[in-house]
Formats: C-alpha cells, structure tokens, sequence
C-alpha cells in the first residue's frame, strides 16, 4: 500500500453500510480514519502483509496475510466501498491473496475464516477452493450472533487445482 491509499480508504468510513460490514469503528471522521490509515501504511507491522488492489486507477480493496508462523498464513480481505460488491471483486482479490501467499511468499499453508452469517465471505471462500475444517469461536454479525467456519488450503492443493491458473 502507498501513504495516497489512506485517502482513498478513509472515504469508506462514509458509506455505514460498508462500516457495519466491515465491523470498522462507527463515527470515525474521514480525518480521523485517514490519519489511522497514513500510520498503518507508514508504519506497517512485520507479521502482516496487506496488498491494495487495483483497478486501473482506482483501489476497491485490499488482501492480507497474516501471521507469524512460517509457511502458514491467515488470509483475509475487504473491498470497498458497498457500492462495488457483488461484481466479483472480493472472489478476485482472495484469489489473488492465495496466489500472492503460495508465489511471492512461499507459504505451505493459508488458512482464512468467516462468519455463517456472513454468507458473501463464506461463498468467496468455497468458490476459490478452500476447504472447510470445522467450526470456529463466535461472534456477532451486524449486531446478531454467529459462528466462524474456518477453511485451509495448502500450496500443494492449490497448484493442482487449477490448470489453467498463471503463476
């Protein structure tokens, strides 16, 4: 990420829609978020990696993998605003965080988790081909209770998966 995506991701704590999903922190200034954004991008902890995606000119999300254990790696993602879901973009950038994780950095292991309720994350994660293994701990879901699914996948499994996949 670069310090001019702070501005970019500060514009989302605008859309409540996207700040509920997301579970952000509700009444944040665009200021106040920025400000929160420039220190996280300039200052970036070792144990995360988080990646803006892109297209053409405009960021509409971001990927992450994180952890310390070697060869293992949490994945996760988020794109934003609300007005940009359900165009596939989120099943891209998961995808593009797998693929990040298993070339550029050598992972064994990705592993990722979403809530039930959460039924867009859940789907994104099957469809990229993680498998399921098992209940997680719980919690909310725009404010009503659910449970975490949690999912892996292994580099070897990855690179079988999909012929066609460029790498």
């Amino acid at each position: 990420m670069r310090l001019a995506d702070a501005a970019i991701l500060a514009q989302w704590t605008a859309d409540p829609v996207f700040v509920r999903h997301a579970e952000w922190r509700q009444g944040l200034t665009v200021e106040e978020a920025q400000a929160f954004w420039q220190k996280l991008i300039d200052s970036p902890r070792k144990e995360l990696v988080r990646l803006a995606a892109v297209v053409g000119e405009d960021v509409v999300g971001y990927v992450d993998l994180h952890g310390e254990e070697a060869g293992n790696r949490e994945l996760g993602y988020l794109v934003g605003p609300s007005s940009r879901w359900g165009q596939g973009l989120g099943t891209e950038l998961a995808r593009l965080g797998l693929a990040h994780g298993f070339t550029e950095l050598g992972l064994e292991r990705i592993w990722a988790e979403a809530l039930v309720a959460n039924e867009a994350s859940v789907r994104i994660l099957r469809t990229i081909g993680m498998t399921e293994i098992g209940p997680g701990g719980t919690a909310p879901f725009l404010g009503e209770p659910s449970q975490y699914l949690q999912f892996e996948t292994t580099r070897e499994r990855w690179v079988g998966s999909a012929p066609a996949r460029m790498v």
